[in-house]
């Protein structure tokens, strides 16, 4: 008989970056998908595109859940609507008011529980530092000290490995690394402001429109009107 695949437990936003991670971890090990909404405007569209994501991959082993402290807590324009979201290209050196206090802190932390639960070997994150916003959880540094403190704080022989495969690329290394994976970026969700259409000026799509245009590849989600004057 065929040895069963390990499972990995893969964070899943619903953004382009998570589904490329998801596509990389799908050819090693069988996925449990773990999404997570925190109060961001886009809650909604996130995790309509997630589903959309796991049925394109079958994946049927989901936890959806919410982390209602990190809303309450603030800080962060994306979970405050009394705050702008920046419309400019991220500034080198700055955290943009996108950044969501210790955020991916508290998404591992669930992960590596859920990990341990199943028996999981390995969680997916789809971070990336090289061609980000400037996020300091979304840096190497990070995920090396947060992987110290997976192996001390687990059962003895757990095991439990966090795989960051995008963290050295940029934008346009993802969407083409997405599009020879196969991953259905026509279903993911990037924009931080608007759940109908991209806005188009936001960081977040300003990133992904720059890494589609380099790679050569159309991308499919609509777009307001006005973002293709800017």
């Amino acid at each position: 008989m065929p040895q069963a695949r390990p499972v990995a437990v893969v964070l899943a936003s619903g953004g382009m970056d998570s589904c490329v991670c998801l596509a990389e971890a799908v050819r090693e090990f069988t996925p449990a998908l773990l999404h997570a909404s925190y109060g961001q405007r886009t809650a909604a569209r996130e995790l309509s595109a997630f589903q959309a994501i796991a049925a394109h991959y079958g994946v049927t082993r989901r936890l959806v859940t919410t982390l209602d402290n990190l809303r309450a807590i603030g800080g962060s324009s994306l979970t405050d609507a009394s705050r702008a979201v920046e419309q400019g290209w991220p500034v080198p050196g700055r955290v943009p008011s996108t950044y969501v206090p210790f955020r991916n802190a508290h998404l591992l932390a669930m992960g590596v529980s859920w990990a341990e639960v199943l028996g999981a070997r390995a969680v997916f994150i789809g971070a990336v530092e090289e061609d980000g916003s400037g996020y300091p959880d979304c840096r190497q540094e990070f995920y090396d000290c947060f992987q110290a403190a997976v192996r001390a704080g687990t059962r003895p022989g757990a095991g439990i490995e966090l795989r960051t495969p995008l963290i050295r690329l940029t934008k346009a290394q993802i969407v083409r690394r997405g599009v020879e994976l196969g991953a259905p970026l026509h279903l993911t969700w990037s924009c931080y402001v608007e759940e109908r259409q991209a806005c188009g000026r936001c960081e977040s799509c300003r990133l992904r429109r720059r890494g589609f245009a380099q790679a050569g590849v159309e991308d499919a989600i609509p777009y307001a009107p006005r973002a293709e004057a800017d």
